[in-house]
């Protein structure tokens, strides 16, 4: 059997990082994140990085290594998770395991990027601007307009995904979506993708259960102490933007908290719709 890099993927709250644990301790393989928040250093509580007990049981990459400071993208990762996947073959394993949730970093890493045009920076900042004042619905109803199929595909809370998206519809006069080409690039080893999954009334009390030991845990300190970054991308995150509103007055704690819950079970739905329509995925329910 050549060289295979197994992923288990699944919507947040799910029981990845358990699972993926177990399955590299059989394998003897280390833990390769693909997931687009743990990776960064400051934010520890509300991106449900694994325990210390966790990392001590098995060697993990990606998790905690860049400052929220520093820019990084999924071209970013498919670049350096590659350049440690075949570094690790070279040392002779012969199947490695992946973890994460992170659907695009997940597809750059299987199939690479697709080439999407470079915007001037002054659209760009135009649409922030106007994402400041207006708020992300109007700028949401706009693409709706202009490119029905990134209105469905992606998340309209998240204003600099709703940019991202605008931006190259107006510039390019061209829907978002119709530069997806798709053209695969091929990896030379197998990947395996194991999905993870569980009743959805499970599923959502996990996922409120964990937003709660994220509280107890500490994430309005943690939140507190990145207040000055609130406006980079990392930041744009379930979890960090509710707390950053509940800072400014627009709610009290037991309001952000369901709010932050709400939030998380939409993304695990959203997460869930985008593997729906993958046929690779073999599919385990726990």
């Amino acid at each position: 059997m050549g060289q295979t890099l197994e992923i288990i993927l699944g919507p947040t709250g799910v029981g990845k990082t358990a699972y993926a644990i177990q399955r590299a301790l059989e394998v003897g393989s280390p833990v390769i994140s693909c997931d687009s928040r743990q990776i960064y250093k400051e934010m520890r509580i509300g991106t449900a990085v694994p325990s210390d007990e966790e990392l001590a049981a098995v060697k993990h990459y990606f998790i905690r290594e860049v400052p929220v400071t520093r820019p990084y993208t999924a071209g970013i990762y498919e670049v350096e998770a590659l350049k440690l996947i075949h570094r690790l073959f070279a040392e002779g394993y012969q199947t490695l395991v992946m973890c994460g949730g992170s659907m695009l970093y997940i597809d750059a890493l299987c199939y690479g990027l697709d080439d999407f045009p470079e915007v001037p920076l002054q659209l760009r900042e135009h649409l922030i601007e106007c994402l400041k004042d207006e708020g992300v619905e109007v700028l949401a109803e706009q693409l709706r307009e202009l490119d029905p199929v990134s209105y469905e595909e992606i998340d309209l809370t998240n204003g600099r995904r709703v940019v991202r998206a605008l931006e190259v519809c107006l510039f390019t006069g061209k829907p978002f979506s119709s530069f997806k080409t798709r053209t695969f690039k091929e990896r030379n080893f197998t990947i395996k993708k194991i999905g993870l999954e569980r009743p959805r009334e499970e599923l959502y009390a996990r996922t409120d259960a964990r937003v709660l030991k994220m509280i107890e845990d500490g994430l309005e300190e943690e939140a507190r102490s990145l207040l000055p970054y609130r406006d980079l991308t990392p930041l744009q995150t379930v979890g960090y933007r509710e707390m950053f509103e509940y800072f400014d007055g627009a709610f009290d704690l037991e309001t952000t908290i369901r709010h932050i819950q709400a939030n998380t079970r939409h993304y695990a739905k959203r997460q869930l719709t985008w593997w729906r329509r993958d046929e690779d995925i073999q599919w385990i329910h726990l």
